[in-house]
């Protein structure tokens, strides 16, 4: 069983050969990787460096970990007293972590990163979580090893050194150790470890949470993949018998690319099994991180590496291995050039991530229609899964299956691909699907839908759908993430970085892109061919119309500062509007932590309404559509209980906003798209109201970005 948590924590590391660089340059660089990975959340952050000051061939590995912020930690490092800062390097390795407390409460002794012994002979950082880690803690101390800390992590450095004082003799590599010891482990994890046994060296493995690399020569990079060793016959290094880590045989991958750049090393043998510069510019520069936020002001050439992937970088060179190959398995990683701009992961002139990215939202609805919608043709096309499109229409059902907001977007549309596709459409919560063992067919499809593409309940559900023969579509807005990787096919939102742990514009942008599919399925069904006209036309005046809704922020606030000291709050609609209740109910809850209810007005009879009095605030969703009437019968109950409802409506809907206590009033559009204005007005209420709390908006409590363990 897999511990339920969300995974805060935020790898970087970095490796610089045959680059000259001071060690203040270098610590630099490290604390810049950290800032750029707060907005995950974190309670403590440390960094690991070369720390000798004498010339000496002896290689000493400093700590330095900090409670609180990264600019803590930068000053605990500034203030260091025995650390040389201008010290040159032409060869180093450094690790940096920021880490959410799960195993053991925020503490010095607690946080990353964490060392094998008093020497840090090995030195680790680590995400996610080790379900099995007392065993292998209980087998450490009867090895006579001594624990410092409460982690999980702890285990996996002291377990590397275990391997290592029974096995150096037997010359095994820094990679082959990390390899014997995540056969051990079980959960997920992503994690980067560097030793004094193995001076300029680092390995990087992942299991279910992300981690990328980044290049930077001087060498131009003229291939685009690295193949991926394969061990076999590896034997057990964790046997009393010993045995020798020699016994390890490659399935030599080699690569008929053009080798002007990086190329792949005779290092066994002929074949070419690694990646490093050639030429007169041999310099390299390499980069680990759990986010591309982090490496892209440093390079935009990437590689995201896969499950059980253990990467290794030896005298510059990286190599890439797996322990065992199954069918599914490539034989290469692409290096994928990153569209990512440094500018789009600044805050720019807003105060915060996620008010930057509320108004983001007129350019990232264009970004996300940009090239797939044609206004005057009235055509649209999704390119990665148009050449599906015969076999989803073939299918018996469409299940929708995410988390969180990203199922939200499903619920927000489906009534509409009812409607559209004329098929039986599902929409499942993750964790709720897998529970019930939900029986899937050959002729479903499945569409997995996650902002990250990395959702560990999201991911579990594909790959649970994909054993049993489903089509499977993913919906993502990170290119290279797993969903992305592990899918059929599928439609990135093109809705650009996303920073702020609360989604904005990723919601509104897989919302249009689920509307955009619907639009396909019935192109060419003759009965539906006025209402596709209606909706293209309704996404046409979208961009303009979010940014009247943008033009309430003002009297949004002001509505705020009458809501903000309120210990609850109910958000109350039906038919297409549900979603924006269920949606900004959410928000409210993760931003503000006020209690918030988004309720279908349709049950209101049903348990609700006993919430209602004077002094319960009450909003409600009511727009021109075909439940307009009843939504109107559920406004008079909460008067008739003395409630004071907030309407958010049609702009010139004068008759329902006489029956309002204030009202939010957004312009009219084709009803299927009417909720990505009526959320756009939650999402800045919940914001002002977390502002005005004093709480912080791109990191609320408990929470992170992906959540890539379950």
């Amino acid at each position: 069983m897999v511990m339920k948590m969300k995974t805060l924590c935020g790898i970087f590391a970095y490796l610089n050969y045959l680059v000259p660089s001071t060690r203040r340059e270098i610590l630099d660089i490290l604390i810049n990787g950290l800032k750029r990975l707060e907005y995950r959340g974190y309670d403590s952050a440390g960094v690991a460096f070369e720390g000798s000051n004498v010339d000496s061939k002896e290689c000493f590995i400093k700590v330095i970990r900090q409670i609180g912020k990264v600019n803590m930690l930068e000053e605990a490092v500034r203030t260091a007293q025995d650390v040389n800062f201008e010290k040159p390097y032409n060869v180093h390795v450094g690790i940096a972590h920021t880490r959410w407390a799960t195993h053991g409460e925020p503490s010095t002794r607690n946080s990353h990163p964490q060392r094998s012994d008093p020497d840090n002979e090995f030195v680790i950082v680590h995400n996610g979580i080790i379900t099995n880690y007392k065993d292998i803690k209980s087998f450490l101390e009867n090895k006579g090893m001594k624990f410092e800390s409460e982690t999980d992590t702890e285990v996996i450095v002291k377990l590397v050194k275990h391997l290592w004082e029974t096995h150096k003799t037997s010359k095994i590599t820094f990679r082959e150790l990390v390899e014997v010891a995540i056969q051990q482990l079980e959960g997920a994890f992503a994690l980067a470890m560097t030793s004094t046994h193995f001076p300029g060296e680092i390995v990087t493995t992942r299991r279910g949470s992300p981690l990328l690399i980044g290049v930077k020569s001087r060498a131009k990079l003229t291939t685009d993949h690295i193949p991926i060793l394969y061990s076999k016959g590896f034997k057990d290094l964790t046997s009393t018998e010993g045995g020798s880590a020699r016994a390890c045989g490659y399935e030599d991958q080699p690569n008929e690319s053009d080798h002007r750049g990086f190329v792949g090393s005779a290092h066994r043998n002929e074949d070419q099994t690694e990646f490093h510069p050639v030429g007169p510019n041999k310099e390299v520069e390499y980069f680990f991180a759990s986010d591309a936020s982090a490496i892209i002001e440093h390079t935009n050439q990437v590689i995201f590496m896969e499950d059980d992937d253990v990467a290794a970088v030896q005298n510059g060179s990286l190599s890439i291995h797996r322990i065992s190959r199954s069918i599914d398995d490539s034989t290469v990683r692409e290096v994928i050039t990153l569209k990512m701009e440094i500018q789009e992961i600044m805050k720019g002139s807003f105060s915060s991530f996620m008010q930057k990215e509320i108004f983001e939202q007129p350019e990232s609805v264009v970004n996300t229609m940009r090239g797939r919608v044609s206004f005057d043709a009235e055509h649209v096309v999704l390119g990665g899964i148009k050449d599906y499109m015969s076999e989803i229409r073939r299918c018996r059902r469409l299940l929708f299956i995410a988390c969180g907001t990203s199922f939200h977007s499903a619920v927000a549309t489906r009534q509409l691909l009812e409607e559209l596709t004329e098929l039986p459409v599902m929409v499942e919560l993750a964790s709720d699907f897998l529970d019930r063992s939900t029986p899937v067919f050959r002729d479903d499809v499945c569409f997995f839908i996650s902002q990250s593409g990395e959702t560990a309940d999201t991911l579990l559900a594909l790959r649970y759908c994909k054993q049993r023969g489903a089509l499977i579509v993913g919906i993502t807005n990170v290119v290279g993430s797993s969903i992305c990787r592990e899918s059929h096919c599928g439609v990135h939102i093109n809705a650009g970085p996303e920073i702020g742990v609360a989604s904005t514009k990723a919601y509104t942008s897989q919302f249009i892109s689920l509307v955009m599919f619907g639009l396909m399925m019935c192109e060419d069904r003759i009965s539906m061919q006025q209402r596709r006209k209606e909706i293209i036309q309704g996404l046409k005046k979208l961009p303009d119309q979010i940014k009247d809704v943008l033009k309430m922020d003002e009297q949004i606030h002001n509505l705020a500062q009458e809501l903000y000291q309120q210990k609850s709050l109910l958000v109350m609609g039906r038919g297409y509007n549900y979603a924006t209740c269920l949606e900004g109910a959410l928000k409210i809850k993760e931003l503000t932590y006020m209690h918030s209810e988004g309720i279908l007005a349709g049950e209101l009879k049903h348990g609700p309404l006993a919430l209602v009095d004077r002094a319960m605030p009450v909003i409600m969703v009511v727009t021109r559509d075909k439940v307009f009437s009843k939504c109107m019968n559920a406004l008079q109950q909460v008067k008739a209980r003395h409630g004071r409802p907030i309407l958010i409506c049609n702009r010139t809907d004068m008759e329902t906003q006489k029956h309002a206590y204030k009202f939010l009033d957004v312009p009219h559009n084709v009803d299927c798209l009417q909720g990505i204005l009526t959320v756009i007005p939650m999402q800045l209420l919940s914001f002002h109201i977390a502002v005005l709390r004093g709480y912080d908006v791109d990191c609320p409590r408990n929470l992170a970005k992906s959540v890539t363990v379950e």
